[in-house]
């Protein structure tokens, strides 16, 4: 049932998403995940300790983080597989591990306050979908890091999962979200978590290869049936830059857009107050628009429903094949 739950879920998610009433009463699973990571991170997460020890309890960490993701989903599908019920319950519960419309929504906020000419409200909207600083950025740099975060959380928030629910069901969707939560939360190269979250963070690394490649190319299909843009282009800055991305991952979707919409994306930025040297994505203009952020969100409508689309026929195949 993995492919018919992973397609169903998507379509339940792009309808009606998460909500906001569900959140204030309930939280959401990412909420939840996180909650186990803070309380993991504070007990075993001891400064005092030597590099290797913090090392190897992260480890343990990462560890038991999967495990309470995966385990419960793991129990629902054994317990509501085999009638149609059952299919749509988990399809709702895989729902959850989704971001198709939350993305859209979000990047969206950033496009409106910059065609209203609000520099301050496109600011706030775009701190809550990059980690930089956002008070650094002008209203170039504000698009830009829409782009560039609507590209990798295609990847992250979308493809990835869908992937691994396609692969391995809940149990798989929800061992992805619990390792790439811990990538965000724990995963940095900061004191006190650069021997800690390691562990996450090669494993996220690890688990996100495949979505980054197929999002790229989801892109580049995209940019093939969209006025505007360029699958070329994007095919060839994705293969010439997206190694000389700093993240393993993070640069096939980057350059992917970026060629597709003739932009020059990433390069130096500041996190924390820290300036970084990142590679340019792209070869085009960086002087990034409102109106480019609305044709990003136009190629990512086209590149999910393209997702949608293969995972439909996965589940056909799938059904046909164990009739």
């Amino acid at each position: 049932m993995a492919f018919e739950i992973a397609a169903l879920a998507m379509v339940i998610e792009v309808l009606v998403g998460y909500p906001a009433w569900l959140v204030r009463r309930i939280g959401h699973p990412v909420m939840w995940i996180g909650w186990l990571i803070g309380l993991l991170d504070r007990a075993l997460n001891r400064p005092a300790l030597p590099e290797e020890r913090r090392r190897k309890r992260g480890a343990v960490a990462i560890a038991i983080i999967v495990l309470a993701a995966a385990a419960p989903a793991l129990v629902l599908e054994l317990s509501l597989a085999g009638s149609a019920l059952g299919l749509l319950l988990l399809a709702l519960l895989g729902s959850t591990l989704i971001a198709q419309r939350s993305l859209h929504q979000h990047v969206e906020r950033v496009a409106e306050a910059l065609e209203g000419g609000d520099l301050g409200a496109a600011r706030t909207a775009v701190s809550h979908i990059v980690g930089r600083d956002p008070d650094t950025l002008d209203a170039h740099g504000v698009a830009r890091a829409a782009i560039e975060s609507l590209a990798e959380n295609f990847s992250d928030g979308v493809v990835a999962p869908v992937i691994w629910m396609a692969l391995a069901g809940l149990p798989g969707a929800a061992a992805y979200k619990a390792i790439n939560t811990a990538d965000s939360m724990i995963g940095h190269l900061t004191p006190r978590h650069s021997a800690f979250g390691s562990a996450s963070a090669r494993l996220d690394d690890f688990v996100n290869m495949p979505a980054s490649r197929l999002t790229g190319w989801l892109l580049i299909a995209a940019a093939a049936v969209m006025p505007g843009a360029s699958a070329s282009q994007a095919a060839e800055a994705m293969q010439r830059d997206a190694p000389r991305h700093r993240s393993p991952n993070a640069g096939w979707p980057e350059a992917a857009m970026a060629g597709a919409l003739g932009l020059k994306l990433n390069g130096p930025k500041v996190y924390g107050g820290v300036p970084t040297g990142d590679a340019h994505m792209g070869d085009g203009r960086r002087e990034a628009v409102a109106t480019d952020v609305r044709q990003a969100l136009a190629l990512y409508r086209r590149a999910d429903g393209l997702l949608i689309g293969l995972i439909l026929l996965g589940a056909i195949a799938q059904a046909l094949l164990f009739s």
